[in-house]
């Protein structure tokens, strides 16, 4: 969400953040978000609606924001254990 509310001006960046315990959320619901992800979609949504990604990050409310934006990944339940994974896209051009 802080990459979110630094690159909302920036074109070309694409992100996915993604943690996984295999049951996701700390219920372990699997309508649980498992990460987010974060492209030129979420800027313009961010705009229009008029979001401002560091008071939900002051808030702790990441799924609200994300769930706005629509941009929540949601898996269900994996059943294992994958850890956490980061990925930035930069467009080259």
């Amino acid at each position: 969400m802080a990459l979110a509310g630094l690159l909302r001006n920036t074109s070309g960046i694409s992100a996915l953040a993604g943690d996984t315990d295999g049951a996701d959320g700390g219920a372990g619901s699997a309508a649980d978000p498992a990460g987010a992800m974060i492209d030129q979609n979420t800027f313009t949504k961010m705009a229009s609606l008029g979001l401002d990604a560091s008071a939900y990050l002051d808030n702790n409310d990441a799924t609200a924001f994300f769930a706005a934006t629509g941009d929540l990944l949601l898996t269900g339940p994996t059943l294992t254990n994958v850890n956490d994974i980061r990925v930035i896209l930069v467009d080259g051009k």
